[in-house]
């Protein structure tokens, strides 16, 4: 099982780079060759080693967990979908964020209320605390900053619209074929956070 971490605050969504990294993998140029380009070439476009590394380091270990099938999804689907392909990545290498959105995410559209507010949040991070060392050794900056990353990549994935004052829900749809090829690779459980299903 994945350890819980706070990585997410410094590696957020990275959609466009996951894609390029895509594209070059699809391309034939191996893990360690898109490594290399980030070093060398600037491909992802940061400022300093340190990020060029964390960037390819975070992109190449979303890119292992997906098969041909979604990386061709990613990369040449509609924009929806490859951003749910995104999401798809981070809820498989995140464990925290996954269970952010299992048991916050989902259980809010279960129950039909779409608005996530800062007591939510709050909550599941006191809960993650209770349940884990880790988790309960971590400063309050680290809760702050996680919450606000979690609210970039919901945003800017389209899960949701977030306003000054509330956190507003937006169900997706998934095509069927996605839905039908996660649910035979073993993945319905994602399928269902990502939908808010039982």
């Amino acid at each position: 099982m994945l350890q819980y971490t706070s990585i997410l605050k410094a590696r957020p969504f990275l959609y466009l780079e996951l894609k390029k990294a895509i594209s070059l993998k699809i391309q034939g140029f191996s893990e360690l060759d898109i490594k290399n380009k980030s070093l060398e070439e600037n491909i992802f476009s940061v400022n300093t080693e340190t990020r060029k590394k964390e960037i390819a380091s975070a992109v190449i270990n979303r890119i292992q967990v997906l098969d041909d099938y979604i990386l061709d999804k990613i990369v040449n689907g509609s924009l929806q979908t490859s951003k749910q392909l995104t999401i798809y990545s981070i809820l498989k290498t995140d464990r925290l964020f996954f269970e952010f959105m299992k048991e916050v995410y989902r259980e809010k559209i279960l129950l039909k209320d779409y608005s996530i507010d800062d007591k939510d949040f709050n909550i599941f991070f006191r809960r993650k605390a209770e349940q884990s060392e880790k988790v309960a050794s971590w400063q309050d900056y680290t809760y702050y900053k996680l919450k606000q990353v979690y609210k970039r990549i919901l945003s800017e994935a389209g899960f949701i619209k977030n306003t000054k004052n509330e956190v507003k829900i937006i169900p997706q749809i998934i095509e069927e074929e996605v839905k039908n090829h996660l649910i035979d690779i073993g993945d319905r459980v994602y399928l269902e956070v990502m939908l808010g299903e039982m």
